[in-house]
């Protein structure tokens, strides 16, 4: 049985997760870029509106959630050089008038907008009483998930639709598990806490996301049914996830998959558009990032944890993927 979004959590989601509540607008611009790991630049429209602005949120390596309380007329601008991400803003009560290039929404209950990466929006609340929840996906995530459902990675950034008609079925599918995900970080089971389980969710998002929103590559998802990878790549995607904390080769991939290097390289390259080597490194980067955001450890145990064997080359391979330095993302803590 899916959980109900209960009376409760839609006036009060994330209430144990307070980032800011200030009566200093900057203080929630200066909050949500934080909370969105610098993949965003925000500024005021028209001045520094008065009134109470408050913050909820919870940040990990591929998305971030927050509550936004505010009367702010706010810019939102994608930040350049940094992670490429979705962002997808559902109301939680009164409407926003919201704007994304030539595109016009009204974001409410009934209809939530969605916003590619690179792109600027503008977000105008109607009334002092507007809350809506925002999410921030990793474009990387999206593109996975496209790959899961099609068999090859999108030969382009997959741009949806700006306006998300929540009221028909495929769009109450996607609020749901939004509000899913909100539910579980809510509940304080350590069950949730686990990264397994809200990066689980967060898959499902965007998979539902393909699937119910139109989108530039919805073509490839309509064609009918796709091949998965071969079962070269898949026994190699399994041993990778199993062993990915122990030091693997080429060589070794290889024969886990029961092919020559040069053909599991080749499909790889095929599938995934990448080598076996940047697949291991790119997830091993990501396991180091969950685990920095999540834990009190110091960032070389955990890197050592995952396998890292060169501290300063994995320092210098982290800046180049998640545009910050270990110790930058460790200071978010």
């Amino acid at each position: 049985m899916t959980p109900s979004f209960t009376r409760e959590a839609v006036t009060t989601p994330l209430h144990t997760f307070r980032i800011t509540k200030s009566r200093n607008p900057v203080d929630l611009l200066n909050a949500a870029t934080r909370l969105f790991g610098g993949s965003i630049t925000t500024s005021p429209l028209d001045g520094l509106a008065g009134g109470e602005h408050e913050l909820r949120g919870v940040a990990a390596s591929d998305f971030a959630v927050g509550y936004f309380a505010s009367p702010l007329d706010v810019r939102v601008a994608s930040a350049s050089g940094r992670r490429r991400s979705y962002f997808v803003n559902i109301g939680v009560s009164g409407a926003i008038a919201a704007t994304c290039g030539s595109l016009h929404a009204t974001l409410d209950k009934a209809t939530a907008g969605v916003v590619n990466p690179g792109d600027t929006q503008e977000l105008r609340p109607a009334r002092s009483r507007t809350r809506f929840l925002g999410l921030r996906i990793d474009a990387a995530l999206v593109d996975q998930e496209f790959a899961a459902l099609t068999g090859q990675l999108p030969t382009s950034t997959v741009r949806f639709d700006f306006a998300l008609d929540l009221a028909k079925p495929k769009g109450r599918a996607v609020r749901l598990l939004v509000h899913s995900l909100v539910e579980q970080l809510d509940s304080g089971d350590p069950l949730f806490q686990r990264a397994e389980l809200p990066r689980s969710q967060l898959r499902c998002i965007a998979t539902a996301l393909l699937l119910a929103q139109p989108h530039t590559h919805i073509g490839e998802l309509q064609d009918g049914p796709h091949p998965s990878h071969p079962r070269s790549v898949r026994a190699a995607l399994s041993f990778i996830e199993t062993n990915l904390s122990e030091r693997l080769t080429l060589s070794g991939i290889a024969a886990a998959a029961d092919c020559s290097p040069r053909t599991v390289s080749s499909a790889f390259r095929t599938q995934l558009g990448l080598s076996p080597l940047t697949y291991v490194r790119n997830l091993r980067l990501d396991r180091i990032r969950e685990d920095v955001l999540t834990s009190t450890d110091h960032v070389s145990t955990i890197a050592y944890r995952w396998g890292v064997s060169h501290l300063g080359r994995f320092a210098a391979e982290y800046r180049d993927r998640f545009d910050e330095l270990p110790s930058e993302t460790a200071a978010r803590r």
